[in-house]
């Protein structure tokens, strides 16, 4: 291949110039210099070629927490010109069982945190494909709890031990790096809110720009110190690594998110960036609040959040939290290679939140109560953006599926290589989403194409439904649907989540002079003083009082809910 291809390994060398004896990655006790983290990757890249283990465009599949050794196990299957696909630890065995049927790896290499699919999935029977099971860092065969099923499973599937694979790389005098057929680095699954995830092809050139924006602007630099809060399976948190990776920052792994590991890393290592979700962020501001004595959140400068915006309650707990930080908010999807757009949240040079777009007096109310409230930002610079409007539908003609294209885009879906990646035009993504762009180029969020409501004629996007609920003083969050209903084909349905010390009351029983009481009523007058279109204002109010199911990457699982409140109506599932 010409080394002027684009390549995630090609910053290797440039470690090695910039950052030999420099600090890069922080796991558990291991301490490690650019030079050493350099050689653990080429180490393992030389013995997965001269032992033979790995040709050029097979796949790798990876299970397991956060760790440097994950990180190297990418980065030397990408070099010798393999395909990395992680899996989600946290899926069930008929989920990961799923997902490798998919992308047929001849390698699947996992740690203790999934070992109980894993040693199911050694099955040749199970994965034709498997000729290699093989261990992340220090872990041996021995050294997991091996049944006699797991003896007998294995027969026939050779198992080492990372340490075992990886032979001497004589330094600077190693291979260049190769690329796959097509350029494909890897294969990402979507988080699967609804059917069976995904699996994405994306190239090396998609995840080199889509780093290089996050370089430019979040502003990460060399002296970052990048803590790996999300699960290293997600697009989001790869595309932020391979950033950091660039610029030389040092790297802080935990093994997965937890509030209080977060904190502890944020403290001990003075961490200066890290990326998050709101669910993510809600837990850090929940944990801080519990412990009352943790203040490391001062050395944090930079925040990326993603799957999903932070409401205006979020956003000020978390400048509370991390008052040095400037907070920004991303909106992406695994198929565009993580972030589309980016929206600034709060800088601290300018001590006080960015107001939010739907609230600036110059902006024309009647346009913002027809297209929604939901603004996500610019797209980055070499992200192209369109509208696709329906000319026959009777909405508004400036709401449209969100259309994206560029070189950020992915291949395909692994598994249906024939199609395109948009069976509906060869150059243009369709991200699923409807929304706006207004006249400063920013784009708003009308909502999932797919969640869309259709009530007596009518087209409601549920999270304009819930933006306005969300307002009401003692609503914690809110899941808006819709129900078959005979008369209007769908009716609008709201479970509404309470804060603490707040109660649902029936109209009949409600105390006039009571306080903290929400009801339907209640919610119903909001929605109007809130000049919620009629039609809109949920038809059915209901309690929610668990948390609300969220996807592995935080994202909501509306299905699960819809589900749930039409058993309980006992109503039959429809095709609507």
């Amino acid at each position: 291949m010409s080394y002027s291809q684009g390549h995630i390994c090609h910053f290797l060398s440039r470690l090695l110039q910039c950052r030999r004896d420099c600090l890069v990655t922080i796991s558990g006790g291991r301490r490690r210099t650019g030079g050493e983290f350099v050689d653990g990757v080429l180490s393992l890249a030389c013995g997965l070629l001269e032992s033979g283990l790995l040709k050029r465009g097979e796949v790798v599949a990876i299970a397991g927490f956060n760790s440097d050794w994950y990180l190297e196990w990418m980065l030397a299957v990408t070099y010798v010109g393999g395909i990395i696909a992680p899996l989600n630890y946290r899926w069930s065995l008929e989920e990961a069982k799923s997902a490798l049927e998919v992308v047929k790896p001849v390698i699947l290499v996992v740690d203790e945190s999934c070992s109980s699919w894993a040693l199911q999935l050694t099955n040749i029977s199970v994965v034709q494909s498997l000729r290699l099971h093989a261990l992340i860092g220090c872990i041996t065969p021995s050294s997991l709890s091996m049944s006699a099923n797991w003896h007998m499973s294995i027969s026939f599937i050779a198992v080492l031990a990372m340490d075992s694979i990886r032979k001497a790389s004589h330094g600077t005098q190693f291979i260049n790096p190769v690329c796959a057929t097509g350029g494909i680095a890897l294969i990402c699954f979507t988080s699967g809110s609804t059917g069976k995830p995904k699996g994405v092809a994306i190239r090396h050139e998609a995840l080199v720009i889509q780093s290089l924006a996050k370089i430019t602007i979040v502003g990460y630099g060399e002296d970052d110190v990048y803590l790996h809060s999300c699960p290293m399976c997600h697009i989001g948190a790869i595309s932020s690594c391979i950033a950091m990776l660039m610029v030389g920052a040092c790297h802080v792994f935990i093994p997965k998110f937890d509030a209080k590991l977060v904190s502890s890393a944020v403290e001990q290592n003075h961490v200066t960036s890290l990326i998050t979700v709101p669910a993510m962020m809600a837990d850090l501001i929940s944990f801080s609040r519990q412990s009352h004595k943790w203040n490391g959140g001062e050395t944090v400068k930079k925040i990326l959040n993603g799957a999903g915006s932070l409401s205006t309650n979020l956003v000020k707990d978390a400048i509370d939290m991390f008052p040095n930080a400037k907070i920004i908010s991303a909106y992406g999807m695994t198929e565009a290679c993580s972030s589309l757009t980016f929206m600034p949240v709060y800088d601290p040079m300018s001590q006080k939140p960015r107001k939010s777009l739907s609230s600036y007096d110059k902006l024309n109310t009647d346009a913002l109560q027809l297209h929604g409230r939901v603004c996500v930002g610019k797209p980055a610079p070499h992200i192209e953006l369109k509208i696709s409007c329906d000319p026959t539908s009777s909405g508004s003609p400036l709401i449209g599926s969100i259309l994206t294209r560029g070189s950020h885009v992915m291949v395909g879906y692994w598994d249906q290589a024939a199609k395109t990646c948009n069976s509906g035009n060869s150059s243009w993504l369709d991200t699923g989403d409807k929304g706006w762009l207004d006249s400063h180029g920013n784009l708003w969020l009308v909502g999932r194409t797919k969640d869309l409501i259709k009530s007596g004629g009518e087209n409601i996007y549920p999270e304009e439904v819930e933006a306005v609920l969300c307002q009401l003083m003692g609503v914690a969050g809110a899941v808006v649907f819709g129900i078959p209903d005979i008369h209007l084909t769908e009716k609008v349905v709201a479970c509404v989540s309470m804060e603490e010390d707040w109660i649902w009351i029936d109209e009949k029983t409600r105390n006039s002079l009571g306080t903290n009481q929400l009801s339907s009523e209640i919610m119903k007058n909001f929605c109007r003083q809130k000049n919620l279109t009629r039609f809109k204002i949920p038809k059915v109010f209901m309690p929610w009082r668990k948390p609300f199911p969220l996807t592995a990457s935080g994202k909501l699982r509306r299905d699960d809910v819809k589900k749930e409140v039409m058993s309980y109506m006992r109503i039959p599932n429809s095709s609507l």
